[in-house]
């Protein structure tokens, strides 16, 4: 799984996710790519199960780039335990997602194909999302 080498602080506070992507948000590699329509925090055990499926049903095929990267550590208390007492250890990394964010791109295979990796890879994501094609912007 995705997780960060070191970072410059051990626990962060929760945060918000404001606004619609400032960066990332046209295709930068690939001809075809995973755009998210929703904000939300997304596991880096989702990022490795969307990924998996798209690279078996590729048949390891093309290209694939993964754009987002979990940078952002999620604290947990143990079940049972009584408040107070300090912030959790952290028990998983997630990405912020904001609307608009290119979050898979792929390149060296047909539309179709394409098409059907990302919706098999999307049933594994927590956010809408949709299909985008280099087309578009040309």
């Amino acid at each position: 799984m995705l997780l960060p080498a070191n970072t410059k602080h051990r626990k962060q506070f929760k945060g918000r996710i404001h606004g619609h992507a400032k960066g990332n948000h046209e295709l930068s590699f690939g001809f075809y790519g995973l755009k998210s329509l929703q904000p939300e925090r997304i596991s880096s055990r989702q990022i490795e199960s969307a990924r998996r499926t798209i690279s078996r049903h590729l048949k390891r095929a093309g290209r694939l780039w993964i754009m987002i990267f979990p940078d952002v550590p999620v604290t947990s208390k143990p079940a049972e335990v009584r408040m107070g007492k300090g912030k959790g250890n952290i028990d998983r990394w997630v990405v912020r997602v904001k609307p608009g964010t290119i979050m898979f791109e792929v390149d060296g295979v047909d539309k179709k194909l394409a098409k059907e990796a990302f919706a098999l890879a999307a049933a594994k994501l927590p956010v809408k999302t949709s299909f985008i094609a280099r087309d578009h912007y040309q």
